[in-house]
């Protein structure tokens, strides 16, 4: 999983030029990097964690005390403990990318059909399916209830520039959109298909965002954002050719990583498709590994 995650990160910068240059529409790729900050001793050690692994996999990385971290953004919190910098790290707008895509399919003759009934993936006119439908894929695939909070900062941009990244052991993230848009996430609720916005989730997310970036506060909410992630039991993507029926090729499972593992998921797809050989050895996400599990 973490080879993937990687290969896919490092074909991000590559894949956001090419769809902008097809589409004619920005996708808010931005290279902001992360900030990693510890607001106590157990996120601490956490963050230390987090620093030795990139250190063994060759990954920029630099420790800061909390003094730096401020000079770096300087409205996050005095009572900050720690903080690491990954100065590779980058950034999407996710609906932006679905545009764009969107966008490039239709101007390269795809016949996109919304809200079409599909009696089976492998019903007899289909010659070949890819089951991209995220939570609605089914069989091992199940909802995870995520909340999330789109903030406007009526200032504009610039209340903090990188990504940050907190807690321990259900992370946080506030992701800088460039425009004055923050988008604040995410909780993970074990509770299927519920949609409903809760306050006790809106309270929890600005509460810790506040505890590290207390200009949140002053933001106004311009969207509470119910979605759910497709996870499966073993926490692996399902990518490949089903085994029970080759024109079925499955898409899906990718929980948290979606966005970072696009690109190489379609290049696994179109390998699937074509019969070329995939990028790297993806057999470990095969949904022949479900095959005689209950779901």
């Amino acid at each position: 999983m973490l080879a993937l995650n990687l290969a896919s990160a490092q074909r991000w910068a590559g894949f956001a030029a090419e769809l902008e240059q097809a589409s004619g529409l920005a996708v808010g790729y931005r290279e902001c990097g992360t900030l990693l900050v510890a607001r106590d001793d157990d996120e601490a050690v956490w963050l230390e964690r987090e620093r030795a692994l990139r250190e063994s996999l060759a990954l920029p990385v630099e420790r800061l005390l909390a003094s730096a971290a401020r000079r770096r953004e300087s409205a996050l919190t005095p009572s900050l403990r720690l903080g690491v910098v990954l100065p590779e790290d980058h950034a999407v707008d996710p609906r932006a990318v679905v545009v764009a895509l969107t966008a490039a399919c239709i101007d390269a003759g795809v016949d996109i059909r919304t809200h079409s009934p599909v009696a089976s993936p492998s019903q007899p006119d289909a010659g070949r399916v890819v089951l991209a439908s995220g939570v609605w894929a089914g069989g091992p695939v199940r909802p995870v209830k995520g909340q999330a909070l789109l903030l406007h900062d009526p200032n504009g941009p610039g209340l903090c520039d990188s990504v940050l990244r907190w807690g321990v052991p259900i992370p946080g993230y506030l992701v800088p959109r460039g425009d004055g848009r923050y988008y604040l996430g995410a909780t993970a609720e074990e509770r299927g298909f519920d949609g409903a916005s809760t306050a006790v989730a809106v309270h929890e997310l600005l509460r810790d965002a506040a505890e590290i970036l207390p200009g949140v506060l002053e933001m106004e909410i311009e969207e509470l954002i119910v979605g759910f992630r497709p996870g499966t039991q073993d926490n692996l993507p399902v990518i490949g050719v089903d085994p029970g029926d080759p024109r079925v090729i499955w898409a899906t499972g990718h929980y948290r990583g979606g966005v970072l593992l696009a690109p190489l998921t379609a290049e696994l797809v179109v390998a699937a498709l074509t019969g070329a050989a995939p990028a790297l050895d993806a057999a470990p996400f095969s949904p022949a590994r479900f095959a005689g599990v209950a779901t």
